[in-house]
């Protein structure tokens, strides 16, 4: 069980759609570790740690994300694990 850590960015109308709330969700039900936020530029930030597998679902599910999301771009890179213990929403 070789755990990972993506860095996922969502560009288009990602903010003041709840996309920070569904990835939340969907990251918990996917057993993910991580943080989602708002960033200046309109993105919306995703760090997020588990297995491959569940890390491929959630960058799919960001590709649609909430039903009043537009969403352009979903671009992922990997980085060096943080051990987060949960997933929140960071302000």
């Amino acid at each position: 069980m070789d755990q990972q850590h993506w860095i996922i960015r969502v560009e288009g109308k990602v903010q003041g759609v709840f996309f920070r709330a569904e990835t939340r969700n969907k990251a918990e039900q996917l057993g993910l570790k991580g943080y989602v936020k708002n960033e200046r530029d309109g993105s919306v930030l995703i760090e997020a740690e588990g297995r491959e597998d569940e890390l491929k679902q959630l960058k799919k599910w960001c590709r649609e994300g909430p039903p009043a999301a537009r969403v352009n771009n979903v671009s992922a890179r990997k980085a060096d694990l943080e051990n987060y213990k949960r997933f929140d929403v960071a302000y």
